[in-house]
Parts: C-alpha cells; structure tokens; sequence
C-alpha cells in the first residue's frame, strides 16, 4: 500500500482567519462576550497545529468512494498499521488500523478503519446536541449547486435543508449552511459565504468544493473545555456568539435549539468549535468506555513540538490519556515518529503528535 512519509506536510498551509457562521444574539452583553473570549498568555503553545480531522469508518472503500467520487477529496496515501505499539496509541488491544489520508483544497481527513476487532456502531438515535457530536465544515461555493449534488447522490438529511441565515445578523446573514450525514451516519456540513464574508479563498469559483474550515465538537461546559484546549493545549479563542433561531433549529434539527459558541484556532489548520447547548440539556454525555475503534469515535490531529512537554501538561491537569504513555511508531507508515492520545472534559479525543522529517 502507498506510504504515508509526508502525511503532515499540511502544517505549511496559512493560518485560517474565521468568519462567524452562526445567527448571533442581538445584544448580548460586551462584557460577557469579552469574558467568554478571554485569552490567557500563552508563551509556547503546546498545540501549534491542527493537521486533519481522523474519522472512524465501517466500511473504507465505501467510504473512499464517497468522499471522492461525491465530495471530490483526494486519497493522498493509504496505509495499514498493528502491533504493539500502535496498541497503546490507540487504546486497543490486538488492532489492526487502515489508514486512509484524504485532501481538500489545502485541508485533511484521515479515514480509519479498524479491521480488528471492530468496534461498536454509533447509535442509531444520535442527535446534534449529543455529546459525542462532531463534524467538519465543508465551504462549498455554491450551496444551491453542492445540496443538487448531495440529492442527486440520495444524502441522509441532518438538517431539514439549507438554511439561509437572515440579514438582521451583520457577521452571519447571507451566510448558508446544511448538515448531511456520510455512510457511516457521520455527520457533515457544508456551508457558502456570500461576497462580503469569509477569507477571500472561500470565493473561489473554479470548483464546488474548496476546503475544510473548523471541526464542531458538542460540549457540556465551555469554560470546562476552555481550560483544555485554551489553556492547556494553547489554541486561541478567534470568536464566540450565543446563537438561536428557526434557522439554528432546523440546521441542528434540534427544536428550541440555544448554543453558546465559541471558536478557537492554533497557528495553522482548521479551526476547533465548542458547541454548547444551553437548551435544550438533554445532549447525552459521551459513553465513558469509548474506545477509538467504536464508530462514533472522531479525533483532532495536533501538531505538539514538544510531545513530552504536552503529555505533562495534560498529566497535570488530570485529563483522561487514551494511550499508555508517549508512543514511538513508524513515521513512514503513520507520518509522525511519536504521540499520545488524550480525551477532553467530555470524550473528544485529540492526538498530539510530532510531524515526520
């Protein structure tokens, strides 16, 4: 199978600046918002990038096939990994792991497979306030055209349809978003910018698809998860809105929908979305035996220089550690030489890797 040496060669690519995509709620207090945006100094950022977005699948060739054919993504390598090691990355005994590394513009997802042993299938009643909720947010650059395309390819709604957010809202109105799922019922949007928003990328008009802008994770306590990733790992807090509405109900497909948002980046790479539903609270938390080989299991790729002064920091702050210690691979089959896999305050897992030379 095709090696994967130069799998984080991503890092490169130019910081992403975020646009708010989500109906901010008029009059929200100045002083609130500061507060929420409040940024620690940080003077070495453990995290200093965030390379893809890892994906768990059932299926790789269906899965290959889909993102490809009907997304456009291109498979950049594809690899097979097992034995001790990878074991105690990944937290799963006797595995074995396809790895399929897929591009977007200047973005990635990494497809993974579990071929042994297979984990759990994600439940069948997921909804967009659970706490094992993620996806990633595809800029398309034209929605009416990307959501014929997802019809014609008989998508699984997630949102009732596009939903044109409204003009009343300076930062957002003008600005469509849709949620679909893939075939192993992950969640996706895709969202397009009118003239006067997002960077100036996101108006190109010589393909439909153009890239990856932020990953969204559900989370039960922002100021919680603001420790974790803000304080802890170093991202940078770019935005934040309280957000509510008939068109945030029918994007999420949750009624009554109300959600804290906040947006945070590292220096390069996709950015990192705390979604946190104030109502309704009936998200389930993440299962506490998840394992990375259970279906509903997604993971954010870091770039940590110094993976040992990473793995301390987390230690210190008592967060879950999904591997069992600082890991030592096979850069040319996985494309980093070592990591450590860590959870979040509500289950997300991240792994904080160093970047093959």
């Amino acid at each position: 199978m095709k090696c994967a040496s130069r799998r984080w060669r991503s890092l490169m690519m130019p910081l992403v600046v975020l646009v708010a995509i989500f109906v901010a709620t008029p009059g929200k207090s100045e002083q609130a918002l500061a507060e929420s945006q409040r940024q620690p100094a940080v003077t070495a950022p453990l995290v200093r990038a965030v390379d893809s977005i890892g994906i768990t699948v059932g299926d790789m060739d269906r899965a290959i096939d889909f993102y490809s054919r009907v997304l456009t993504f291109e498979k950049v390598s594809d690899s097979e990994v097992a034995g001790d090691a990878y074991e105690h990355l990944y937290g799963v005994f006797g595995m074995r792991l396809r790895l399929v590394r897929m591009r977007l513009g200047d973005e990635h997802v990494e497809l993974m497979q579990f071929l042994a042993p297979r984990g759990r299938p994600a439940p069948a009643d997921s909804r967009s306030h659970d706490h094992w909720f993620q996806h990633v947010a595809i800029i398309v650059s034209d929605m009416e055209l990307a959501y014929a395309r997802l019809r014609a390819h008989k998508v699984e709604h997630a949102s009732s349809g596009p939903q044109l957010l409204p003009q009343w809202n300076a930062n957002a109105g003008g600005i469509a978003a849709f949620y679909f799922r893939d075939p192993d019922d992950n969640t996706l949007e895709i969202l397009s910018f009118p003239r006067d928003k997002g960077e100036r990328r996101w108006q190109a008009k010589d393909r439909l698809f153009l890239g990856i802008d932020h990953t969204a994770i559900v989370v039960a306590d922002s100021e919680r998860s603001l420790r974790f990733y803000r304080d802890t790992l170093g991202l940078e807090v770019a935005g934040g809105a309280e957000n509510y509405g008939t068109e945030q109900e029918h994007l999420n497909n949750v009624f009554g929908a109300r959600l804290r948002i906040t947006a945070l980046r590292a220096e390069r790479g996709p950015g990192v979305e705390l979604l946190e539903y104030l109502a309704p609270r009936t998200g389930r938390p993440m299962p506490v035996d998840t394992l990375a080989n259970d279906e509903w299991h997604w993971q954010i790729n870091m770039h940590a220089p110094d993976v040992a002064a990473a793995a301390k920091a987390v230690r210190g702050g008592r967060y879950a550690e999904v591997s069992n210690g600082i890991a030592t691979v096979d850069a040319s089959a996985i494309g980093f030489r070592s990591g450590f896999m860590i959870r979040d305050p509500d289950g997300h897992a991240s792994l904080l890797a160093t970047v093959s030379r």
